[in-house]
């Protein structure tokens, strides 16, 4: 993450300015800027840079518009203009479904609804042409069911399958290592595992749990998120295989009943 002194210095390359120039501009020295940019000479050689004040800081903000998020690490966008344009996460869906006893429906989004969906998840009319059910057991929270496109989870998930994720309130809620169904601007509605690195660099890492080499790890920017759905739940036709232990147990459970017969046909014959 790019440190003040830094946030800075890309300022003043914004607008074409030099240390002195933009001195000019906020009221101050331009040894004050030069020091905050490039550092003071110390004794040993080295350089120390000084550590804006808040004085400096709100007139850097109110001569340049500048969005206060980004100076203080919390946004990656410079500007007050450009923040509006930018999506931000909200902490509710847009759109929820309730029945009668006003209680929250699942809402079940199709592979074939998937690209209606990334336009009409905020629309109510949308989200009623999609079939919604109750789940009393699926409570606390606003739940969505997915029915899984593709390999890319395979392993763990199969194509056809159906997750059902609870909606995520905030991205620093997002655990390391755990799945989640992302709709975002770019990549649609994708089914992945996730690393959160949201404070630090602004974006998720997105990994695959097919380890074919077909689908690559990639970033999500913070930016692009629409949806973020934890999975707690998933319903499969996929019959998972008998692993290996109970072959074995199979096999010693034959051999033993194989050897009961012919001790029995041996004592017979006695």
């Amino acid at each position: 993450m790019e440190t003040i002194d830094e946030k800075i210095k890309a300022i003043i390359n914004h607008f074409k300015l030099n240390n002195f120039s933009f001195s000019k501009r906020i009221g101050v020295t331009g040894t004050t800027v030069d020091s905050i940019v490039n550092g003071r000479p110390q004794s040993d050689g080295s350089r120390k840079k000084t550590k804006p004040g808040y004085d400096v800081l709100s007139a850097i903000i109110e001569e340049f518009n500048i969005n206060p998020d980004y100076l203080f690490g919390r946004s990656t966008v410079m500007l007050k203009e450009d923040v509006s344009e930018i999506q931000t996460y909200s902490g509710v869906p847009q759109v929820v479904s309730v029945n009668q006893e006003n209680e929250e429906n699942v809402v079940y989004v199709p592979i074939k609804a998937r690209a209606g969906y990334l336009d009409g998840y905020g629309d109510t009319e949308f989200i009623e042409t999609l079939p919604s059910f109750n789940m009393p057991h699926l409570n606390n929270g606003t739940f969505r069911c997915f029915e899984v496109q593709g390999n890319s989870m395979v392993r763990t998930f199969f194509d056809g399958d159906l997750v059902f994720g609870k909606y995520v309130e905030s991205l620093n809620e997002v655990k390391d290592g755990r799945v989640y169904v992302i709709v975002s601007k770019n990549d649609g509605i994708v089914l992945k595992r996730v690393i959160n690195r949201v404070e630090k660099r602004g974006k998720l890492i997105l990994k695959s749990d097919n380890k074919d080499g077909n689908y690559p790890t990639y970033t999500i920017d913070v930016e692009d998120i629409m949806e973020i759905w934890y999975v707690t739940m998933f319903a499969s036709k996929q019959m998972p295989e008998p692993v290996d232990i109970y072959d074995r147990l199979h096999e010693l459970e034959s051999q033993l009943i194989e050897l009961k017969d012919a001790l029995n046909t041996k004592a017979i014959k006695n």
